[in-house]
């Protein structure tokens, strides 16, 4: 490509603005007359969704075959970066190969709630955590010249209303759980885009937010890249340029690109934010013409085996009482459960991908054992919530010549999809019944699961035995074997915490809130550090899992006891594996401040690693950990402060599970730092199990009062009203139906799936401006800001203004 401020200088005004939206639902806009390429995008994040066909319409299940690898919530799981890295680099060779520029993923927003729809996309409840494994995954694509989108940016923490949404959060929560993710992920990989997302932060959408943006991500940060929309994200395009969004998707946006060209012509808007905003998008076009010339081709089998041996890590050995696990196989073995057969290995939405081949556990088990030590029933049918009396009978009885009885269960895919939250979080009746009546029958009962985010478990006293699958991908089936039978040894940890029940959660009162706004009150308590925090008891802890062997923690030193604020410790221990197999161990290191002037939670991951061991080999672990260990973020001074005094330094094999303890002294440099009030909150300072926080100590919290979250009688409709909500008005009811038939026609094929599911759903919350996304060339804004005048009763103005913007396109 020529010097970019040359090809700058050479456009017009009209092309410019042009290269700030979409070609169509997967390209970026080139400009042929200046050899400026366009390159293609395509969804993620752990396989290539890359749509065959039409690209200037949406279609979330026609795509080309794809390795699915596992998704966020299983590689979260193997708490492994170099692992990540490598799939990050195996995702990277097939855009290669279909010439695609841009990957969309990772997803690295907290999982505030056991509940959010899409979970089995993100990572963790913890920041620390979320980061670096979005990291290496970014790293990972990002070698091979491909280009990552580092989503959803940001406190995009719901799926009910998301596109509407105000997350109303304080400022505390906002940077040290929502954006600390982000900020490692951006200052340690330089993923070249970030997606804004849909929900407002505190009453101004995502994408037109200078301060998350411009401010935040730029200033403070440094990202070299550009931010886009998610698909249809966009509100008023000159304030989210000026903001810092660089690209509007999908395109074309002939009314917005000529928004922008009429602000810098009268005056609105410097051309220099323009150019800024241009520039930002060639650099990234260049880069991408680096690849798009590599004849590549990646070996479909090679990946498969790779996704399978990733999958294993990801599986997470909750319970084995009795050492019932590893099967040898000889063992006769009854297994149990529709899930054997009909795999659940990814969740619904824009993350869907077409797997070049799929395992499932019977076969994989077949391979291993043989035939003649393996007996089969399905128990319950997949979509099937109801109990059905009969298959559970089979079931009993094909368990009763059984040695151990291995139950596959977990969620269908209906229960977890982009687009809808979860209600609860029980597994199917049908599902629990089965487990329950094979518990009474037998008393070596392994239950396998198979889902995207935790689930409540009843039955967890009368089960010997219990593997969390999670959603392992294309591969994940033979994973989870292999786990079985002892020819890999599990090695991963939740990254996430179990409750023992939804109530628990300190976000279930307040999730998911609407309709106009959802209040974030439990603060920095999120998950583990709430939990730790109040001294909750939880089902499985954060980080928790087991092996088949055993690990000794010794020797904890660190190489000082009292250091400044600027300095670094090193923390150094031994960890020997004390048993007969071969293993892999995750070792933790939380950080504890001893006292504090304001609110904190007890314990915060700072950092860890994961070490292989031989049997009785032993090895030295390393851990640096700078100022922002000990930091919390001060919201009188609008920055990181770490408070004088002393720290405990917690290493162990998950968050409730602490093996050796030492304590440093810290200096702190920054002196006569003021603490702001709200800082001090006495209810979240003192904090207590099951305690409710207020709206006046969350208005304090804030530092003002909470917006309001009705939806007045009479209200007028915008353009950011939510098609579900105009059911008072004629037209509105007509635009409604519009759109569910054009959904219908979308996902014809399987009218009662789990992407039909997510489609009709979003219908009702999807905000009138985004029939723009849906319209294609046959609307444009003016004719829209038409049928919203007629939307509010005012018929004959909004026809005329209908007809004029038609007369005009």
């Amino acid at each position: 490509m020529e010097n970019i401020k040359i090809l700058i200088s050479k456009m017009t005004l009209e092309e410019k603005a042009s290269l700030c939206s979409g070609l169509d639902f997967w390209h970026i806009k080139g400009i042929e007359r200046l050899g400026i390429s366009s390159i293609m995008i395509t969804d993620g994040p752990h396989g290539l969704r890359k749509q065959e066909g039409d690209t200037a319409e949406l279609g979330l299940e026609n795509s080309v075959p794809a390795t699915c690898f596992p998704t966020a919530s299983s590689l979260a799981a193997t708490w492994n970066r170099d692992l990540v890295y490598e799939v990050g680099q195996a995702l990277a060779e097939e855009c290669k190969q279909e010439k695609v520029s841009i990957l969309l993923g990772p997803g690295a927003n907290i999982k505030r709630s056991p509940l959010c729809g899409r979970n089995f996309e993100y990572f963790s409840e913890d920041p620390y955590l979320s980061g670096q494994i979005a990291k290496s995954h970014i790293n990972g694509v990002q070698s091979l010249g491909i280009g990552t989108s580092l989503k959803h940016y940001a406190a995009n923490n719901q799926e009910y209303r998301r596109m509407t949404i105000n997350a109303v959060i304080d400022e505390r929560a906002l940077r040290e759980i929502y954006l600390a993710g982000f900020e490692i992920a951006v200052k340690e990989a330089q993923p070249w885009t970030l997606m804004g997302a849909y929900n407002q932060v505190n009453g101004i959408y995502a994408c037109e937010h200078p301060e998350q943006l411009r401010k935040i991500l730029k200033e403070e940060w440094d990202h070299e890249g550009f931010v886009m929309t998610d698909w249809g994200a966009m509100n008023e395009r000159v304030d989210a340029l000026e903001a810092g969004l660089e690209l509007e998707m999908p395109g074309p946006s002939a009314s917005n690109d000529t928004k922008i060209v009429d602000a810098v012509k009268n005056g609105k808007l410097d051309e220099a934010v323009l150019d800024q905003a241009v520039t930002r998008i060639l650099k990234i076009i260049a880069k991408a013409e680096e690849t798009l010339t590599d004849d590549f081709k990646y070996d479909p089998q090679a990946h498969h085996a790779h996704a399978r041996s990733v999958a294993s890590e990801g599986v997470v050995l909750l319970k084995n009482n009795d050492s019932l696990l590893p099967l040898t196989k000889n063992t006769k073995v009854a297994l149990i459960g529709e899930m054997a057969k009909t795999p659940r290995y990814q969740g619904a939405g824009s993350s869907l991908i077409q797997p070049t081949q799929i395992d499932n556990i019977y076969d994989e088990v077949v391979k291993i054992a043989g035939e003649n030590t393996i007996s089969y029933a399905p128990g319950y049918t997949v979509k099937g919530n109801e109990i059905d009396k009969s298959l559970i009978e089979e079931a009993v009885s094909v368990s009763k010549d059984a040695e151990i009885v291995v139950v596959c269960a977990g969620l269908p895919e209906s229960y977890e999809a982009e687009g809808l939250d979860r209600d609860h979080m029980r597994m199917p009746e049908s599902h629990n019944a089965l487990i329950d009546a094979l518990t009474k029958a037998h008393s070596k009962v392994v239950v396998v699961l198979s889902n995207g985010s935790p689930v409540e478990m009843p039955w967890l006293d009368q089960v010997k035995a219990i593997l969390e699958g999670y959603l392992g991908g294309q591969a994940g089936a033979g994973a989870i074997a292999d786990v079985l039978f002892g020819i890999v040894n599990p090695s991963g940890k939740l990254a996430e915490t179990f409750p023992m029940r939804l109530e628990d959660n300190p976000s279930s009162e307040y999730f998911p809130n609407g309709p106009k706004t959802v209040e974030y009150r439990e603060s920095i308590y999120v998950g583990y550090r709430y939990f730790s925090t109040v001294g909750e008891e939880v089902l499985f802890p954060f980080g928790h899992g087991l092996s088949y062997t055993t690990f000794e923690y010794k020797n904890l030193k660190l190489n000082q006891t009292k250091i400044s604020d600027q300095e670094s410790l090193e923390v150094n221990l031994k960890v020997k594996n004390a048993g007969n197999t071969s293993g892999k161990e995750i070792v933790q290191l939380y950080v504890s401040p001893v006292s504090s002037k304001v609110f904190r939670s007890k314990i915060e991951l700072k950092g860890f690693d994961k070490v292989e061991l031989k049997p009785g080999e032993e090895k030295e672990i390393s851990i640096t950990l700078d100022r922002r260990a000990f930091a919390y973020y001060n919201t009188e001074i609008s920055d990181w402060h770490v408070e004088s005094g002393d720290y405990k330094i917690l290493v162990g094999s998950s968050s409730s599970d602490i093996r050796l303890e030492d304590q440093i002294s810290i200096e702190s440099t920054q002196k006569n730092i003021p603490i702001a009030e709200k800082d001090k909150n006495s209810t979240y300072m003192n904090i207590s199990k099951g305690e409710e926080f207020s709206q006046a100590d969350f208005e304090q919290l804030l530092g003002r009062p909470l917006p309001s979250n009705q939806v007045l009688e009479n209200e007028v409709f915008t353009m950011n009203s939510p098609l579900g909500d105009m059911d008072s008005s004629f037209i509105g009811r007509q635009l409604f139906n519009m759109m569910e038939k054009q959904i219908e026609k979308l996902v014809e094929g399987d009218p009662d799936g789990a992407t039909a599911l997510m489609m009709k759903s979003m219908v009702k919350g999807m905000p009138l401006r985004t029939l723009l996304m849906m319209g294609g060339d046959r609307l444009n804004r003016g004719m829209l800001e038409g049928l919203l005048q007629m939307v509010n009763g005012k018929f004959f103005k909004g026809l005329s203004a209908l007809l004029k913007a038609g007369r005009n396109k």
